[in-house]
C-alpha cells in the first residue's frame, strides 16, 4: 500500500531521484528519462480519456493502470536480485502484452485495409491517440537504449511496442472505424 502524507521531500533539489530499489541516479538518467516517458504517456492518456466512455474508456483505464505497472517495473533496475527481494518488484508480464495483441485484433477486424499512411487527425479522439502513439514510440525508442546500457524487462519493452500499435488501431476505430481516417497524398503540395 503506498501512502504519501509529505509530497515534497526535498530530497531531489541537487538534481538527482530515488530509483525504486532505493539507489540515487541523476535526474537526466536514461532509466528516470524513460520511465518519465511513460508518465508523460499516461497523462496524455489522460487527456485522450476526457473524450471516451464505455468499453473505449474501459480499455484505456486498463492501459493507464499498465503503464503504472510499467513505470514500477522500469524504476527497479535490478532484475538479478528479484527473487531476492523483500517484496517482489511489479514486473510487465507476457499476458499484458497478449491482451494488448487481441485487443488490437478485435479492433483491426472492423477495419479495411490501409491503401495510404494516416496523417495524425480526423476526429478529436483520433488526435488525442495519435498524440498517444508518438509519446508511446519515445518511450520504447529510450526503453529500447536504456537496454543497450542497463537491464531492461523485455517484456516492457513488448508492451511499448504493441501499445504503439494499439493507439494506431484505436485512432482509426476513433475515425468512424477508419472511414474518416486523414490519408497522406504523397507530393499533394508539390
Amino acid at each position: 500500500m503506498v501512502v504519501l502524507s509529505k509530497i515534497y521531500t526535498k530530497t531531489g533539489d541537487a538534481g538527482e531521484t530515488a530509483l525504486g530499489n532505493g539507489a540515487r541516479v541523476a535526474k537526466h538518467s536514461m532509466r528516470v528519462s524513460a520511465y518519465g516517458t511513460v508518465d508523460e504517456l499516461n497523462a496524455t492518456l489522460g487527456l485522450a480519456r476526457l473524450k471516451t466512455s464505455g468499453d473505449t474508456d474501459a480499455a484505456l483505464s486498463r492501459i493507464q493502470n499498465d503503464l503504472f505497472d510499467l513505470g514500477a517495473d522500469m524504476c527497479r533496475p535490478d532484475m538479478e536480485q528479484d527473487a531476492e527481494a523483500e517484496y517482489p518488484p511489479l514486473r510487465m508480464t507476457k499476458g499484458q502484452v497478449e491482451r494488448l495483441e487481441a485487443e488490437i485484433d478485435v479492433m483491426n477486424k472492423k477495419l479495411e485495409p490501409l491503401r495510404s499512411f494516416v496523417l495524425p487527425g480526423g476526429s478529436e479522439l483520433a488526435a488525442h491517440m495519435h498524440l498517444c502513439r508518438t509519446v508511446a514510440r519515445r518511450a520504447e525508442r529510450l526503453s529500447v537504449e536504456l537496454a543497450t546500457m542497463e537491464a531492461v524487462n523485455p517484456e516492457a519493452v513488448k508492451y511499448l511496442n504493441r501499445l504503439s500499435d494499439w493507439f494506431f488501431v484505436a485512432s482509426r476505430i476513433a475515425n468512424d472505424n477508419g472511414k474518416n481516417d486523414v490519408l497522406w497524398v504523397p507530393g499533394a503540395n508539390r
